[in-house]
């Protein structure tokens, strides 16, 4: 099953920063399967985010690129996972709680 991954960057990226390469263990990340991701896809393009850079804004997750969530995000991005009221989003819910209480951003490796 396809599995999209989430992770705290603890560093914030600079503009001229790319994010291409596929590192989940530097972030620490949790993986989410696609079965949970997809469905709320639609949802997730009110998140401001940027694509592999901050060069590049975008609305949504990259489905199967990298995201930067920044923290200014962070509220409408767990309300989105609170309104699906699924067990299988509380990992995910507990990292984005982590990350906005210390104003971090979210990296996220698409399928």
């Amino acid at each position: 099953m396809p599995k999209h991954e989430f992770g705290i960057m603890q560093k914030e990226p600079s503009f001229y920063e790319h994010y291409d390469t596929y590192e989940p263990q530097k972030y620490n990340c949790i993986a989410v399967d696609d079965d949970f991701i997809e469905p709320i896809m639609v949802n997730l393009q009110g998140v401001d985010c940027y694509w592999h850079t901050l060069q590049r804004e975008e609305r949504g997750l990259a489905y199967c690129g990298i995201t930067l969530i920044p923290p200014k995000s962070m509220d409408i991005f767990i309300s989105i996972m609170l309104s699906q009221n699924k067990k299988e989003y509380t990992h995910l819910i507990g990292l984005a709680n982590q990350a906005r209480e210390n104003e971090k951003y979210i990296i996220h490796y698409g399928i």
